[in-house]
């Protein structure tokens, strides 16, 4: 179905109407502060400078482009973006060519972080035309919104020729342009519904269902370099937690051999900061050694869970050593005052590009000492393995089995190791630090939550088990107001724009995950009070899916997020969330909608399941016997921390000190004892008092 719409749309293509035509231009630049000085993105006052005449999406832009019959230019990025930064340098900061900008168009700058809602219309009308993705997004629009021609970044020369032949054609052959945007719409809406099965019924849940698509996922897995195969490899933390699920389900070491495999190859590439912890966004080879250096809070929260659960499973302390800096690099890095976590860290700085993390030969061993056994562990070379005489710290192996190579002491190597990275972390600190954005989003704090409260459950530190509650109430001051909506950016002490549904799906989830760890009814009556929410403003009646964004409040289209991306899937991450809460609270209703949504995408998710990984964990909890486990009495989370060191992905833990009301719950209090019962499917086992007697239950 996707691909007849592209061939659709590439027949609609404006063939031969883009005239080539040159400007000269001008390498003055206008100092003076155009609209976006007002915005509450720093990405976008990042072009508050520009001399092009920028508004925010809203009706003001709108407005003006249908009075003065503009086609829209809408330019989207984010501040990590290095040729988001790139194209504002030789295009966006040259008058001549804003000039033309400012003349033919009505000029919109997005931050795709807070409209993301924006993005994924214009950046479906980008994959329809050319197949292609990526930021910066620039799309072109009637003066109603909608697209008409999308592309990405582009050299002066040639983004001065576009925007001749985009104005030449609007103009000239406006008929035709209408005409392909009606088409292109169609094909935006068609391929949100094209795979959604609406009149779905029970499919069979099955451990063959979910086997067929654990060997569809297996075939695309990278067996040499983990990870998912491809020339660029993203972390994808969703694809390592599906293995390590179905590993836990069937028992199967070929699925943890490939989890654990992909942990060990992103911790020891050089997509991680070994000096300071965190991961970067990607890589552009296969190896994880090259990275796109800037480092996401959503990347770095999901990869904190990942290995909590490795290190659930496998108790090995690389794992926790992982998250452990990994959390040091958010808390260092990404911290915000009272609770919350900002947005990302730049790729670049003044002296560019990653050039804050590489090193020379020179440079390093001045550092690290003349020792070649440290230069060597990191391949740091005279040659330099990235740019000529500049390299990547990157290792391939542990520092045990680096160690082991070698034939030297473990201990004293290990030792050595540390102090060469301290030092060098010194000496790195005293460079330009890339900028920080500073805009807190409510789902990507959600996933840092979720992340702390894994961390806590793996390992049972107490700070952890803080971190997470203190993001918690940051969320619920800062982001959900007196009518239980949530907000998407808090920054500068105020919040600005509604949640999506990305917000309300990664909020019910980590605060019932917060419950799970902690017993605090609060935090699970505040995910229902979510959850009731977006099924009140979201839900889609005719799909069983939930829409994206809560109200037709901008005149393009209301999107439906099916498939994962960097996160995945909110409409997944919400049938989850609704079918854990329908069987805590008994309510079929939350168990009913959650069912449907799964039923409605199976068609799409057995078809291209590498890009439904979560749905496919999703399968995974269904096919497999679930259990709700009840721990009461007055050691309650004492036994708790006990049970959660296991990694138990079918089980959803709740307890209490004293008596409760929850259904399962219920009459379960004993005075003077703390009780374990393990349930499924409404029958409770015989209660035990020793935590390894209820694991066994389990199991």
């Amino acid at each position: 179905m996707l691909i007849r719409i592209v061939k659709k749309m590439k027949r609609l293509l404006l063939n031969g109407v883009i005239l080539i035509i040159l400007f000269g231009c001008s390498d003055t630049q206008n100092k003076k502060q155009n609209r976006l000085q007002f915005a509450s993105s720093p990405y976008l006052k990042e072009h508050a400078d520009n001399p092009v005449n920028w508004y925010e999406w809203g009706p003001e832009a709108l407005s003006k482009a249908k009075q003065e019959n503009k086609p829209l230019l809408i330019s989207i990025g984010y501040a990590s973006c290095h040729w988001c930064h790139e194209m504002a340098r030789e295009s966006f900061m040259d008058t001549a060519v804003a000039r033309i900008m400012n003349e033919k168009f009505i000029c919109i700058k997005v931050d795709r972080e807070e409209r993301p809602d924006i993005d994924q219309i214009y950046m479906n009308a980008l994959q329809l035309l050319t197949g292609n993705s990526g930021w910066p997004l620039n799309a072109f629009a009637l003066p109603d919104g909608k697209p008409f021609y999308a592309g990405t970044y582009y050299s002066k020369k040639n983004w001065i020729s576009l925007l001749q032949g985009v104005s030449n054609a609007y103009n000239t052959k406006h008929n035709l342009v209408v005409t392909q945007a009606g088409a292109l719409l169609n094909g935006i809406a068609e391929q949100d519904l094209s795979l959604i099965d609406t009149g779905a019924v029970a499919v069979k849940k099955s451990i063959p269902v979910y086997t067929t698509l654990y060997d569809s996922i297996y075939k695309q897995a990278d067996l040499v370099n983990g990870g998912l195969k491809g020339t660029q490899k993203f972390p994808t933390p969703a694809f390592a937690e599906f293995l390590l699920q179905h590993y836990y389900i069937t028992r199967n070491k070929e699925s943890v051999n490939i989890a654990t495999g992909t942990l060990n190859k992103m911790a020891l590439g050089g997509i991680y900061d070994h000096l300071a912890g965190g991961f970067s966004r990607y890589t552009i080879d296969s190896s994880w050694r090259v990275p796109h250096f800037e480092k996401m809070l959503y990347d770095n929260g999901q990869m904190v869970s990942v290995y909590a659960h490795a290190y659930q499973i496998t108790k090995n302390d690389f794992y926790k050593n992982i998250l452990t800096e990994t959390l040091g690099f958010i808390e260092k890095e990404l911290a915000a005052p009272l609770g919350g976590y900002y947005s990302s860290l730049n790729a670049d700085t003044k002296d560019g590009e990653g050039e804050f993390y590489t090193w020379s030969k020179k440079d390093f061993t001045g550092v690290a000492g003349a020792d070649e056994t440290i230069a060597d562990y990191f391949h740091v070379s005279q040659e330099g393995n990235w740019k000529p005489g500049n390299n990547i710290l990157y290792a391939g192996k542990s520092p045990l089995e680096f160690a082991i190579d070698k034939k030297l002491d473990p201990v004293a190597f290990t030792g050595k190791l540390l102090d060469a990275k301290n030092n060098l972390l010194k000496e790195r600190n005293k460079r330009t630090k890339p900028s920080v954005d500073t805009k807190i989003i409510t789902a990507w704090n959600c996933i840092m939550l979720k992340g702390y409260a894994d961390a806590y459950a793996a390992t049972g530190t107490e700070a952890y088990l803080e971190k997470a509650k203190s993001c918690a109430f940051f969320i619920e001051r800062n982001m959900i107001g007196k009518d239980g909506s949530l907000q998407r950016n808090f920054i500068n002490g105020k919040a600005a724009i509604n949640g999506f549904l990305d917000d309300y799906a990664w909020a019910a989830s980590s605060f019932l995950k917060l419950y799970e760890v902690s017993f605090d009814n609060h935090w699970l009556m505040l995910s229902r009070q979510i959850a009731d929410r977006a099924i009140k403003n979201f839900f889609n009646n005719k799909t069983g899916l939930f829409y994206y964004s809560e109200s037709q409040t901008d005149p393009v289209l209301r999107k439906t997020e099916v498939a994962d991306d960097a996160v995945p899937s909110s409409n997944a991450v919400l049938a989850k969330t609704l079918y854990v809460l329908g069987n805590i609270f008994n309510d079929t209703n939350y168990t009913a909608k959650g069912l449907q949504m799964y039923y409605s995408v199976m068609d799409r998710v057995k078809k291209i399941p590498r890009y439904h990984i979560q749905w496919c964990s999703f399968a995974g909890l269904l096919s497999a016997r679930s259990y709700e486990v009840a721990i009461m009495g007055k050691d309650a989370l004492a036994r708790n921390q006990e049970l959660q060191r296991n990694y138990l992905p079918t089980s959803f833990v709740m307890g209490s000190t004293k008596e409760e009301a929850l259904p399962l719950l219920l009459n379960k209090f004993v005075a003077g004892k703390t009780l374990i019962y393990v349930c499924t499917d409404k029958l409770c086992k015989r209660p035990e008092e020793i935590t390894a007697k209820a694991i066994a239950q389990i199991k």
